[in-house]
């Protein structure tokens, strides 16, 4: 397996399916929004050796005080099988030289692996805020 942030190699066809009919976050994401959203990121799909896509996670970043990590998805059929440590590394292995102040992300069920790459609670949630929903 190998992760690629080559846009031009991710299908943002199986992208959508994965977010939009699998992602509690995503579920019903357009794909136009999926498309544009992926066009204003770096963009990170595991890729099988014969380039089935397995896994993708999406950065959002100024590249120089914060990131905000979203969008990961593993293939149900994938799980277990370290396509989340193989997306998450590659995407802490591409941040670190920014020398980024933070980086977010928000997962309800994955704190076991975001925390062998370094991530923790947030110490202060009653200051983070939101607009939408």
């Amino acid at each position: 397996m190998r992760v690629t942030t080559d846009l031009a190699e991710i299908d943002l066809d199986v992208v959508h399916r994965w977010l939009s009919e699998g992602a509690y976050w995503a579920l019903g994401r357009r794909r136009e929004t999926v498309e544009r959203a992926a066009q204003n990121s770096i963009n990170f799909c595991a890729l099988d050796d014969d380039g089935t896509p397995r896994g993708y996670a999406r950065v959002v970043t100024d590249s120089a005080t914060f990131a905000w990590l979203c969008d990961v998805y593993v293939e149900p059929g994938a799980r277990g099988t370290a396509v989340g440590k193989a997306l998450v590394g590659a995407v802490v292995d591409t941040l670190d030289p920014m020398g980024l102040k933070r980086t977010l992300l928000v997962t309800a069920d994955a704190h076991g692996l975001y925390e062998q790459f370094g991530f923790e609670l947030y110490p202060n949630p009653e200051r983070v805020m939101q607009r939408g929903g």
